[in-house]
């Protein structure tokens, strides 16, 4: 079967918007031309280009002093429209802080955009030793963090072998453990559970779990999680914070469902 005609002026759409995303995550402190060409895998005459022609737009603004880029007003007012629909934070807070403070652990909102999963709320827990592998803006690929993870185990079968086709490098830049076999066996393991482990796989001695939360026509489209110490999540604690992270996500959900009914 022949493949389907590019559309023009794709690949410049894509390097666009890898930048912005690029940018988005670097936040108020910004991102040099160079940092970010290394991240896009780009020229830095070709990632210079681009983000002027995105800063005439208003999506990019750069600090001339400093030489870093910065979201611009246009992304402001683009994210401000767009939130209505996609922005559950208000929704959510306080059923994030219900979470830290029943766990005493850091406690998270993720929602999935494309391949990846952004944190969005993050809601420090009590116990003084932490885990900061996480905080609002990081984004993680699908099956990596404890939110990905539990995403990923909810979507159709079809989805998830796309997802695997389109990202061979992940065990290369994420380590052995999320080799398609491997990572598979956790799918099944998280689907089955309720709720996703990752047992130290993205800093050694760091735990996290996560449980999916869905829109009211049933798509897996955030996540709340938990991340701490090892020792906090042995098997004598982690059957508990489980089913304590389901019944928050559970109340998330159907408070997503009502408010959007």
């Amino acid at each position: 079967m022949d493949s389907p005609p590019s559309v023009p002026g794709a690949q410049a759409i894509a390097r666009a918007a890898s930048l912005l995303r690029l940018v988005s995550a670097g936040g108020a402190a910004g991102l040099t031309v160079s940092e970010l060409a290394r991240r896009a895998d780009l020229t830095r005459p070709t990632t210079h280009r681009l983000l002027t022609a995105l800063r005439h737009e208003g999506l990019v603004d750069q600090d001339e002093a400093l030489g870093t880029w910065m979201p611009g007003p246009e992304l402001y007012l683009m994210g401000t429209a767009a939130a209505s629909r996609y922005d559950i934070t208000s929704l959510a807070r306080d059923i994030v802080r219900s979470l830290a403070v029943r766990t005493e652990e850091s406690a998270f909102l993720s929602v999935r955009r494309g391949d990846e999963t952004v944190c969005l709320l993050r809601e420090e827990g009590s116990f003084p030793i932490r885990s900061f592998v996480l905080s609002e803006g990081v984004r993680f690929p699908l099956g990596v963090a404890s939110a990905g993870l539990a995403i990923l185990s909810f979507l159709p079968d079809h989805d998830v072998d796309a997802y695997f086709e389109r990202h061979p490098e992940l065990p290369e830049r994420w380590g052995a453990a999320h080799a398609p076999t491997r990572l598979r066996g956790r799918l099944r393991e998280t689907h089955e559970r309720g709720y996703a482990v990752n047992p130290g796989l993205i800093v050694e001695g760091s735990f996290g779990v996560g449980a999916a939360v869905f829109t009211r026509e049933g798509h897996p489209q955030w996540a709340l999680s938990l991340t701490g110490v090892e020792f906090r999540f042995g098997p004598d604690r982690l059957p508990e914070l489980g089913r304590v992270l389901l019944a928050h996500a559970h109340q998330l959900t159907t408070r997503v469902a009502a408010a959007r009914g």
